[in-house]
C-alpha cells in the first residue's frame, strides 16, 4: 500500500521532460514514454503504488541509467485515477495491459508496493496455466520496491492488519510529504492526504488487503528471473524483513536495504536508488535466461 502524492495537481501532465503519453485522461492505463538519446540498450517499465501517480518516479528518471528507454505507467489506482477500478476483484489485468503496451517488451519492470503484489500475482497466475509471462511481456528482470509479502497465513494477525486501517491516512500523508520535499504546510498536506484516502476508498483499501493476504500462496519459486528487492530501513508501512523473506523464496533474487530511508525511497534517495537499479540492469546482458534455455540474454533491446 503506497502513500498518495499530490496527484490532483501533479498527474495532469506527462511526468519528466520530453515524455510523451499513450492514452489520455480517464483511461485506466496511461503510458508515458521517456526517450533516450543515442542507441537504446534496453527498456524499463515503472509501476507506481496505491494512491500515487507516475510522477513518483521523477527523481529516479533524473538519474536513470544511460541508454535505457523508460516507460512509466499511470495505473487505475493512481490518486486521480478511475473511480470504479476497485470494484473488480482482481487488479492484475491492468498490469498486463501496461506490460503489453510497451513496444518490444517491458524489459526491466520496476514495481512499487501495491503494484509489486499485483505484478507477482499476475506472473504467478500465468505460470500456473503453463504460459510464459516473461516471454509474453518481454520481461528480463524485476526490481521490487518495498514489496508486501508474508510466507504463511499464520503471520497475519488482527493486530497486524488493523494497523493498516489505522495508519492508512498517515501513509498517504507521508507520500505527499516526500514528493513535495516537505515544502507543504502541514494542514494542506493532511487535507490532501484525506482527499487521496477518500479517492481510494474502502474498496481500494480492501483490494490491497485481499492481495496482501494472498501472498502466502504465491509460488515464488517459479518466478525465476533476476530480481532485486529494494527496501527502506525505516519503512513504517512494510517491514523490510518482508522483502528479505520474499528474496529467500525467489530463485534468483537479492535484497538491498537503504539506510535511513522510508517507504518512498525512490523519491527520498533518487540518486542512490537509481545507481542501484543501474548496477542491476548492467549485469543482465551477461546472464542467460534461466527459465527457458536458449532464449536471448537478459537486457538485450528488442525482441
Amino acid at each position: 500500500m503506497s502513500g498518495g502524492e499530490a496527484t490532483a495537481t501533479l498527474s495532469a501532465h506527462p511526468p519528466g521532460p520530453g515524455a510523451t503519453a499513450v492514452g489520455g485522461p480517464g483511461r485506466p492505463v496511461i503510458l508515458h514514454r521517456h526517450p533516450v538519446d543515442g542507441p537504446v540498450r534496453g527498456r524499463m517499465l515503472l509501476l507506481h503504488g496505491l494512491g500515487n501517480s507516475a510522477t513518483v518516479w521523477d527523481g529516479f528518471l533524473a538519474h536513470r541509467a544511460p541508454g535505457y528507454e523508460v516507460w512509466s505507467a499511470d495505473l487505475p489506482w493512481r490518486g486521480a485515477g478511475v473511480d470504479d477500478w476497485h470494484h473488480a476483484p482482481d487488479a492484475s489485468p491492468w498490469l498486463a495491459e501496461a506490460l503489453s503496451g510497451v513496444p518490444g517488451g517491458a524489459g526491466v519492470v520496476v514495481a512499487h508496493s501495491f503494484s509489486a503484489i499485483q505484478l507477482l500475482s499476475l506472473l504467478d497466475r500465468e505460470l500456473a496455466t503453463g504460459r510464459d509471462p516473461f516471454a509474453r511481456y518481454g520481461i528480463r528482470g524485476l526490481v521490487l520496491v518495498a514489496p508486501f509479502y508474508r510466507r504463511t497465513p499464520e503471520e497475519f494477525t488482527w493486530g497486524a492488519m488493523t494497523r493498516y486501517l489505522d495508519d492508512f491516512e498517515r501513509i498517504m500523508e507521508e507520500g505527499i510529504r516526500v514528493h513535495s520535499g516537505g515544502r507543504l504546510d502541514p494542514e494542506i498536506q493532511l487535507s490532501m492526504a484525506r482527499r487521496v484516502c477518500d479517492r481510494v476508498g474502502p474498496y481500494g483499501w480492501m483490494r490491497f488487503v485481499d492481495s496482501y493476504l494472498r501472498t502466502p500462496w504465491l509460488r515464488a519459486e517459479r518466478i525465476d528471473v533476476p530480481t532485486v528487492i529494494v527496501c527502506g530501513e525505516h519503512d513504517f508501512a512494510v517491514d523490510p524483513a518482508e522483502g528479505l523473506s520474499l528474496a529467500a523464496e525467489l530463485p534468483d533474487a537479492h535484497t538491498h536495504i537503504l539506510a535511513d530511508c522510508g517507504h518512498f525511497l525512490m523519491a527520498e534517495r533518487p540518486e542512490e536508488f537509481s545507481a542501484l537499479v543501474g548496477d542491476f540492469v548492467s549485469t543482465l546482458s551477461a546472464r542467460a535466461r534461466r527459465h527457458r534455455p536458449g532464449d536471448r540474454a537478459f537486457g538485450e533491446p528488442g525482441r
